[in-house]
């Protein structure tokens, strides 16, 4: 059963790319368009549970905790803008791969406020940031577009670090239904605003672009999501940490198949790189000071949970 909640959860987040820079390619919708309805809908189905079984949790939030949330969310909203826009410059392995550097933003941050990390993880850190260099080297050959959509998917990653940390900061006295409904709505408020002041649109569009928005939404926010957040129940964080990096290799290969994306010899050894930094980088923490079941390394036990407050 494992087995197949993994699968469903790759699958889920994988999907993520190929389906925006579809919708994106074929429809009228804007970037923040999917960012917007994508939260908004995700903050509306988390919340009925909450809303059901017991509400006053939504009334118990306390300044520290609604503090924590917003900065996630704002994180979490540019993270969004960032990636989907990404999506239209560059190609969806690569942008992937890149916004997928989450895991090592939040090492590379740590090291910032004076984490020691052992040398596996600065081993991993430096083969990952390798790839990079691969592959925004062979986009800056090929286009300057791409070469931006990079750096936006680049800054994606940290952005998605910045909003985990955070988030593990609210999480460590909230529940998941309640942070993430606060989480997802106050982003879809924030990528509301954004959308008003760029002028992108957030409705009017036809069948196929709310047919894309609804399977970006169930297939990556909510199938994908939420079937990690059941493996986090059965398994080690640090199992689950290094299934999602299964996205990468998945995202390729779907846009391989569906998008007919072919990318130069070089561009797939920079995905090679990232994925083999990030394994090490997760790897590398697994026996590091302060962790354990449910905690991601040098930081406080609700931090580690990639998949909860997963992005993509």
């Amino acid at each position: 059963m494992n087995f197949f909640y993994a699968a469903l959860g790759v699958l889920g987040v994988a999907s993520s790319g190929p389906l925006i820079a579809a919708t994106l390619g074929a429809t009228s919708v804007s970037a923040l368009a999917i960012a917007f309805w994508r939260n908004a809908i995700a903050a509306a189905v988390m919340a009925t549970p909450t809303l059901v079984r017991e509400p006053a949790q939504f009334r118990r939030i306390t300044g520290r905790e609604f503090r924590w949330s917003f900065m996630a969310a704002v994180a979490l909203a540019l993270h969004f803008a960032c990636f989907i826009t990404s999506l239209q410059l560059t190609s969806v392995a690569a942008a992937t791969a890149l916004v997928c550097l989450q895991s090592a933003w939040i090492a590379v941050f740590q090291l910032l406020r004076g984490t020691r990390h052992r040398w596996q993880v600065l081993a991993g850190l430096g083969t990952a940031f390798g790839g990079v260099v691969a592959i925004t080297g062979f986009d800056l050959g090929s286009s300057p577009h791409a070469l931006l959509g990079d750096l936006l998917a680049l800054a994606g990653g940290a952005l998605a670090g910045l909003y985990t940390l955070a988030g593990g900061k609210a999480r460590q006295s909230m529940t998941t239904g309640t942070y993430t409904t606060l989480c997802y709505g106050m982003c879809a408020a924030f990528v509301a605003v954004l959308a008003v002041l760029s002028g992108q649109p957030m409705w009017g569009f036809d069948g196929a672009g709310w047919l894309g928005i609804a399977a970006i939404t169930v297939c990556a926010q909510l199938v994908g999501h939420t079937a990690f957040n059941h493996l986090l129940a059965t398994m080690s964080p640090l199992l689950v940490s290094m299934i999602i990096l299964l996205e990468i290799p998945g995202a390729a290969l779907l846009a391989a198949l569906f998008l007919n994306e072919t990318l130069p010899a070089g561009t797939y050894g920079g995905l090679g790189l990232i994925l083999g930094g990030l394994a090490v980088v997760v790897l590398g923490q697994r026996s590091g000071r302060g962790t354990g079941r449910g905690t991601a390394p040098g930081e406080e036990p609700t931090s580690g949970r990639f998949a909860e407050l997963g992005t993509d």
